[in-house]
């Protein structure tokens, strides 16, 4: 007897799912950097979090920068995407300049400042501090991947 239909399914292999977040290094004239230190677990990071459906990563992270911190910001270019491989997070960094408001605290934020690039590698993990300094020193874009505490792969 030949089987060439079978009456079995066949489980496929289900397709990854990711979820983009946006971020934005906003970078003053004289060289600080605009941060925040999360309500939710209090790390110091660049302003970001995930893009909506409707909206363009440029927009998105104008939109994140502002809800964050109450500054408005130019989109210069991107400068950096970053998987996380363990979340399955990709996250799209662009360096940005302050173009007005003023800063303010939001729901997720405990703390807005801008720091030296000193003082980031100081207080941010190494996957948040690493990402502001390609933002500050590369002019192609970087692709790294991280476990969510340290870069486990790193690009151009």
């Amino acid at each position: 007897m030949l089987l060439y239909m079978s009456s079995s399914h066949e489980e496929t292999p289900s397709t990854p799912l990711h979820s983009v977040s946006v971020a934005g290094v906003v970078v003053r004239e004289d060289g600080r950097v605009l941060t925040i230190r999360r309500a939710d677990n209090g790390t110091w990071e660049p302003p970001g979090g995930v893009l909506e459906l409707s909206e363009s990563p440029e927009d998105g992270v104008r939109r994140e920068v502002y809800e964050e911190t109450g500054i408005k910001v130019h989109v210069e270019r991107l400068t950096g995407v970053y998987k996380h491989t363990s979340r399955a997070i990709v996250a799209l960094v662009f360096r940005c300049r302050p173009e007005g408001g003023h800063e303010e605290l939001s729901d997720e934020s405990t703390a807005v400042e801008w720091l030296t690039p000193d003082e980031i590698t100081h207080c941010m993990r190494e996957v948040f501090a690493v990402r502001v300094t390609d933002a500050l020193t590369a002019s192609d874009p970087h692709v790294r991947s991280h476990d969510g505490r340290k870069v486990i792969s790193t690009g151009t």
